[in-house]
């Protein structure tokens, strides 16, 4: 095997086995410090040692007995008193918290770091270092914040966790709506992440990262099968997944919606999304971020052509989805949607005024480069195109907007 395909191997074990290794330390010593210490000496011992000796047979095994003997070694070596040494020695012992309704190592995680001690942000944000995997600079690009702002706010949530004794364990039915939003929060951005990749050095879309999130909010909506938010999220994740393999071309460049080949589209999970979209519409309760989200998208999975696409209701849904949440990004959502109904000048004014907030934001400056184009504004275009460039870290997204800018006259 070559130097490069062990790069890869590591790489994709890094993505596949990180929670799984990060949630079995967690369970067996009770403490996330450890574990994800323990699990970041694992993998780079095997950046280490697998270029020289290989890949082992069972990669995931290898770094779960490698991170358990980090654990055990560190819990030792700060063993000072006779009482700590033999709390070390115990660990084998430990008994775990009971399992709850779902044996699930991953939900398990998800669910402690989600606690309700825990402010929202610093919920998602935990859980995206813990769970997903990703490193701090993805996360605070997700959060749109300074990475070292980002590794504060996870490090004071891991001493929250550790100093109230927030126990490992998927909560009892009473506990789960205090829980379920800081867990959607988190399995979204999980799914984002893996939707288009904010890392330079991995690919533009990781599949394990979204088929994980689908996987864990399908066991959710068995934990609340009423919950609308749970089953509006689980229809928005299959209704983008289903575009996944026509988004991004043999060349390795993002294919945006209204170029895909829709024929590509996995009809079996577009099926299934728009069947619980329906489901909660026919609820007749008021719809949360989620739901309307998934609608949306259902609108533009039920045209068989771009030009097909009811954008009046697209741009009501949006308009209900800015009342309920007027964030910037999605009134720059919105504005994408207004440019087909009513022209992009009237789209780019309303894209003007976000300008103090989503200065630092890729897409912002993307959509305000299409715009522009759009216009005619030849000049214009290429210097967003050219921040929108520097700020994306997506490859595919990447390759997409400078074939867009070199063709501006």
């Amino acid at each position: 095997m070559s130097e490069v395909e062990v790069r890869q191997a590591i790489t994709r074990a890094h993505h596949e086995e990180w929670a799984r290794v990060v949630a079995s330390l967690t369970r067996r010593f009770g403490d996330l410090d450890i574990a994800e210490e323990a699990a970041a000496e694992a993998f780079a011992t095997a950046v280490e040692r697998w270029p020289t000796h290989g890949v082992p047979p069972n990669p995931g095994a290898w770094l779960t007995t490698t991170a358990s003997r980090k654990a055990i070694d560190r819990i030792r070596r700060e063993a000072k008193r006779d009482d700590k040494q033999k709390a070390a020695q115990m660990v084998y012992d430990y008994p775990p918290e009971p399992l709850g309704p779902i044996d699930d190592e991953r939900l398990r995680l998800i669910f402690t770091c989600c606690h309700p001690a825990l402010a929202m942000e610093t919920r998602v944000a935990l859980t995206l270092r813990m769970v997903g995997g990703l490193t701090v600079p993805e996360i605070a690009r997700a959060f749109l914040v300074q990475k070292t702002a980002m590794a504060q706010r996870i490090t004071r949530a891991k001493a929250k966790i550790k100093a109230a004794r927030i126990p490992y364990r998927v909560p009892a039915a009473e506990e789960l709506p205090a829980r379920v939003s800081g867990v959607l929060a988190v399995l979204f951005l999980v799914f984002n992440e893996g939707y288009l990749a904010t890392g330079s050095d991995t690919d533009p879309v990781r599949h394990d990262l979204t088929a994980e999130a689908i996987r864990l909010t399908r066991l959710i909506r068995t934990l609340m099968p009423d919950d609308g938010e749970v089953t509006g999220l689980l229809a928005l994740m299959l209704l983008t997944e289903a575009r996944r393999t026509a988004r991004v071309s043999a060349s390795g460049e993002l294919v945006p919606l209204d170029e895909q080949d829709r024929g590509a589209w996995d009809a079996a999970l577009v099926a299934e999304g728009h069947r619980l979209v329906r489901e909660r519409l026919a609820a007749g309760v008021a719809p949360g971020r989620y739901q309307i989200l998934a609608a949306i998208n259902a609108v533009h999975t039920s045209a068989r052509d771009v030009r097909d696409t009811d954008w009046s209701q697209v741009v009501a849904l949006y308009d209900q989805f800015v009342r309920l949440d007027p964030s910037p990004i999605i009134a720059l959502n919105r504005a994408v949607a207004v440019a087909e109904l009513d022209g992009p000048d009237v789209a780019l004014a309303a894209v003007d005024g976000l300008e103090d907030t989503l200065a630092g934001y890729h897409a912002y400056h993307a959509t305000r480069a299409d715009l522009l184009r759009r216009l005619g504004r030849s000049q214009e275009s290429r210097a967003a195109y050219d921040k929108a460039i520097e700020l994306a870290g997506n490859t595919a997204e990447t390759a997409y907007l400078t074939r867009r800018r070199d063709q501006l006259g």
